[in-house]
């Protein structure tokens, strides 16, 4: 569980941008967003395969 304290007299904007920092810098977002919907393994597979590559160049 993501957690923010806040700071004494800090504004509450602060905190929520601060925990929605934290939040995408952890993936949380995006994993929710994709676990929306059931996704058939088969379409897993495809999205990964259109998933750019990394290459390296010697």
């Amino acid at each position: 569980m993501i957690e923010v304290r806040m700071k004494k007299g800090e504004q509450i904007d602060r905190a929520l941008r601060r925990l929605k920092k934290k939040l995408d810098r952890e993936g949380v977002l995006k994993e929710i967003r994709n676990r929306r919907h059931f996704e058939k393994p088969s379409e897993k597979r495809r999205r990964a395969e259109r998933r750019p590559r990394m290459t390296t160049t010697d």
